[in-house]
């Protein structure tokens, strides 16, 4: 063997793809997924969402038609009972469903996308840029999640939109820190040093190396926080901030049952055991998902 053979290519000699590392493949490990918990918050969510998607088109009870007896308990015709107005209770959660998972959805993509800006731009770049952006990010973290969605709603009125964007602003913060820890901890390793030794932009290097390796730890922040945002968007609801009459939420049914819950209890007991169900199910999913792609949390 020649001793040319025996000699390393220098880092100016290798190619781009010979120092780029390659994002950790955890498609082909969700494939095998064996985490029970986690399978079963994935059930949970996904008869959720057919439930949301296929409900309206097998149960086609209008949910704001008032063609039955006032407060009639649970029956064939009413599987879920009538509330005070002799709605059909079914229809309505099932509407809630929707509403929740469209507000769950929107919001966690708000607070991703400024979440995710404010974490890249200010790991990335660090020094004063980063202590700024952190500063800001603290402030969010100051109050309480519930009370600054109520105080933003409240400025803005009260709708499902306004709802919608105050819980989004609420938990940008928290993408923002596990996002920025993420690209602290990638921008030490040495593809990246090679990367920008090669004279990468900084586009590029967010682009091919930032983003593919910090999308476990956000896949595991969405479920958590999809969670959150349904309990936020009900207790919203609840206090009358949320989405409006006639339109039936999950929260919103909740605050019209108080007054008949010793009368009729079905109208507290069914949206209440939805919201506990599908917060779990988001819950397990996030405990799964988190134990598969980041073994290293799951002991913490």
């Amino acid at each position: 063997m020649s001793q040319s053979a025996l000699v390393e290519p220098s880092a100016s000699e290798a190619s781009p793809t010979d120092l780029q590392e390659a994002p950790r493949s955890w498609i082909p490990t969700l494939l095998r997924w064996r985490n029970p918990i986690g399978i079963v918050g994935a059930a949970i969510v996904a008869l959720t969402v057919l439930t949301a998607a296929f409900g309206p088109l097998l149960w086609r009870v209008p949910y704001s038609a008032q063609r039955y007896r006032r407060l009639q308990p649970p029956s064939l015709a009413t599987p879920m009972g009538t509330d005070e107005l002799g709605r059909d209770l079914l229809a309505r959660v099932i509407h809630g469903a929707q509403v929740s998972l469209q507000v769950g959805a929107v919001a966690v993509l708000i607070a991703l996308t400024i979440g995710l800006t404010l974490g890249l731009v200010a790991g990335y770049y660090g020094g004063t840029l980063d202590a700024f952006m952190m500063r800001i990010v603290d402030i969010g973290f100051a109050f309480p999640g519930l009370v600054l969605a109520i105080v933003i709603t409240g400025l803005l009125g009260p709708s499902r939109t306004n709802a919608m964007i105050a819980i989004g602003i609420v938990y940008a913060p928290a993408f923002a820190r596990v996002v920025r820890a993420s690209v602290l901890e990638i921008l030490s390793r040495p593809f990246v040093e090679a990367s920008r030794a090669l004279g990468s932009s900084t586009p590029a290097i967010m682009v091919r190396h930032l983003l593919p390796n910090i999308v476990a730890p956000v896949i595991v922040m969405i479920t958590v926080y999809l969670s959150t945002a349904i309990l936020s968007e009900a207790a919203l609801s609840f206090l009358g901030l949320g989405t409006q009459p006639p339109e039936p939420s999950w929260g919103g049914m909740l605050n019209a049952s108080r007054t008949y819950m010793e009368l009729a209890p079905w109208m507290t007991i069914f949206p209440g055991l939805a919201i506990m169900v599908v917060i779990m199910g988001f819950n397990f999913l996030g405990d799964g998902l988190r134990d598969v792609l980041d073994p290293r949390l799951k002991d913490v």
